[in-house]
């Protein structure tokens, strides 16, 4: 599987920001030793939306995938907005299965595609002999929320209200997601568990951005100096929330770790890296979800940091991390039985 390489991408966000790192990584050695590079010896600078606005006009188009059957969709919108694309891949030899997964991709709410996903989301598709249905919501820089949960809502009703033609059991879709992408994936479990219309079967968070109160905490442990940090997490917060994070309350289902009762939610899987700013609210979420009765496994990177399976690919120890979610995927999707036939 393709994936970034974090030398260029890191290279790149100094210079668009116009930055010297100057400020050493105390958490360096505490990083997983095949996870380490020259690069993360400094700290990584915050994102601005300056610097945010500039990434978005140089992103290039990303090839569609030809190891899958592709296709793209206009689907209906949330009442009174746009039409949601979505894209759609399914295993060249035809879907093996009547499971599904809708993923939502990462960016902290203000940046990222569902495009710069193709690679993960086809994998996803070969691997499982599934649909995949890749969402691409509207980003908080233009839409605050609720609109881009309303837009993954939306990708979601349409696969159960369409699962005869698309081929497959609306009582068998994941929902999955990494960083901001997994943390709407949380709050569209709770949306769905709540209004009724749509049963998830399973959720894949990949260290999920769950907590804006994250944002309120002076000290972090030494976390967050990698990728996303404690400024870019105000500014992603503060961006989907429409003003900063405060103390006493968040709109319901925009910071899912906020959310008191957690009964009857999908089963979960959540990971995370040690050394992720995330990782507190997410071994936190995932203890309260089992102390509610939700099936949820935790996994944690000793070392890892933020999205480190991406940047990092060749370090066996994401190899890992990549292959437990599949695992996990493959059990909250009861395919654990599959061994490349069909599976219903």
């Amino acid at each position: 599987m393709k994936t970034r390489s974090i030398v260029p991408w890191i290279v790149a966000l100094g210079a668009a920001g116009g930055w010297l790192y100057s400020r050493r990584a105390a958490s360096y050695a505490r990083l997983h030793p095949e996870l380490r590079h020259p690069l993360l010896r400094l700290r990584h600078p915050a994102f601005t939306r300056m610097l945010v606005s500039v990434m978005r006009r140089v992103t290039r188009a990303v090839p569609d995938p030809t190891d899958v059957e592709f296709e793209r969709r206009d689907i209906a919108g949330p009442a009174g907005s746009p039409a949601v694309p979505v894209l759609l891949y399914r295993p060249l030899d035809g879907q093996r299965n009547t499971a599904a997964l809708l993923y939502i991709h990462g960016g902290g709410f203000i940046s990222g595609s569902a495009q710069d996903y193709h690679q993960q989301c086809a994998r996803f598709a070969n691997e499982l002999g599934l649909l995949v249905v890749n969402v691409e919501y509207r980003l908080a820089l233009e839409a605050p929320f609720p609109a881009p949960l309303e837009d993954c809502y939306a990708a979601l009703k349409w696969m159960s209200d369409h699962a005869a033609r698309l081929g497959l059991d609306p009582e068998r879709i994941a929902l999955a997601g990494d960083s901001a992408g997994a943390g709407l994936a949380a709050g569209l479990a709770q949306l769905a568990h709540d209004r009724g219309e749509v049963k998830p079967a399973f959720q894949l968070l990949l260290y999920p951005m769950l907590d804006d109160r994250t944002v309120l905490r002076e000290q972090h442990g030494g976390r967050g100096e990698f990728v996303w940090t404690p400024g870019s997490n105000r500014l992603g917060w503060t961006t989907y929330l429409g003003h900063p994070p405060v103390p006493e309350q968040a709109p319901e289902y925009a910071a899912p770790a906020r959310r008191t009762d957690l009964r009857g939610l999908a089963p979960a899987w959540i990971g995370v890296g040690t050394l992720d700013l995330f990782y507190l609210e997410d071994r936190t979420y995932a203890q309260r979800l089992t102390q509610a009765d939700v099936p949820c496994e935790f996994f944690e990177v000793e070392g890892g940091y933020h999205a480190s399976e991406l940047f990092m690919p060749g370090a066996s120890v994401s190899g890992v991390f990549l292959d437990r979610s599949r695992q996990a995927l493959r059990r909250g999707l009861r395919l654990e039985h599959q061994n490349g036939g069909p599976s219903s």
